[in-house]
């Protein structure tokens, strides 16, 4: 409930301050004339729908197991967060395509000077929003929000091609095509994120596993129990972002059910410890293989 609470209170703070900022980058750029602040106003504008759909999503995913449920409802986060992606993704193909179509467009109006207050604000303003969102999504474990934490650092980020176009095209007027050249690396850059995004929440909604690295932390720590024998058959699924194992242990075959028991839970106890994404372990117990 608490972690629900964090969620909400950062992403309506995130979701005022990305309305305002929109709002003074388009306005700067449509009255200075700059394609690329008005490119980076539609950036900033596409957070707004990132907020509102962790707004509606985060009371669905923070909710407990339930019959149908049985797992809980982590899975609604990894979905949440690939739509965020796609938002990304189509925003930044929009931005691109209009700045490569209009890029020998010839220009009536010189930018202005006052457009490069847009970028700079939009720079120091999601750079810190960044920040606080992201140490949300860590205190938290919530994929959803760490994307969209990287949603205002690539916002903070693409900013600054655009506030070089624009001041490089203040200074001499014929490098006004530097301003078509900024949206387009915006565009560049929000796309490579953007599928980044979407590939490794498409990969928790389908089940892949741990990584090699995880595998052999856990490997490491079941070794390290007393009396645990050997392990085979590990199985692994992620959901949003806790991890559920599955693994046969073996024992001494002439232990007692209770001194067993006691053994799987120092496996149980020992794995949950030495990963905070790990929520829960079921152990098969099986006597020790002589060969």
């Amino acid at each position: 409930m608490n972690n629900k609470k964090e969620i909400l209170k950062v992403t309506l703070w995130s979701l005022v301050l990305n309305v305002l900022i929109s709002i003074l980058k388009f306005v700067l750029g449509f009255l200075g004339n700059s394609q690329a602040v008005v490119a980076d106003a539609a950036h900033s504008f596409s957070d707004t729908s990132t907020d509102l759909i962790i707004l509606l999503g985060v009371k669905y995913w923070t909710a407990p197991p339930d019959d149908n449920h049985p797992y809980g409802h982590q899975k609604i986060e990894s979905f949440v967060t690939i739509i965020i992606g796609i938002i990304l993704l189509t925003a930044a193909c929009g931005i691109g395509y209009h700045a490569i179509a209009t890029i020998n467009v010839g220009h009536a109006d010189k930018l202005k000077l006052f457009t490069i207050v847009g970028p700079i604000i939009s720079i120091i303003f999601k750079e810190l929003l960044f920040r606080k969102t992201y140490q949300v999504g860590v205190k938290t474990n919530s994929s959803a929000v760490k994307a969209n934490a990287w949603h205002h650092r690539t916002d903070a980020l693409s900013s600054i091609p655009v506030l070089i176009a624009v001041v490089a095209s203040l200074i001499n007027p014929k490098l006004i095509i530097l301003d078509h050249i900024g949206a387009i690396i915006v565009a560049a850059f929000i796309i490579k994120l953007a599928v980044e995004i979407i590939y490794k929440n498409i990969n928790e909604l389908v089940d892949t596993g741990i990584s090699e690295e995880e595998y052999l932390l856990i490997s490491k720590v079941i070794s390290e129990i007393k009396r645990v024998k050997g392990f085979h058959k590990v199985r692994s699924r992620k959901l949003g972002s806790s991890i559920y194992l599955d693994l046969h242990l073996e024992v001494d075959g002439d232990l007692s059910v209770s001194e067993g028991h006691d053994i799987t839970e120092d496996v149980q106890q020992a794995l949950i410890s030495s990963n905070p994404k790990i929520i829960d372990v079921m152990v098969h117990l099986e006597p020790e293989e002589n060969s």
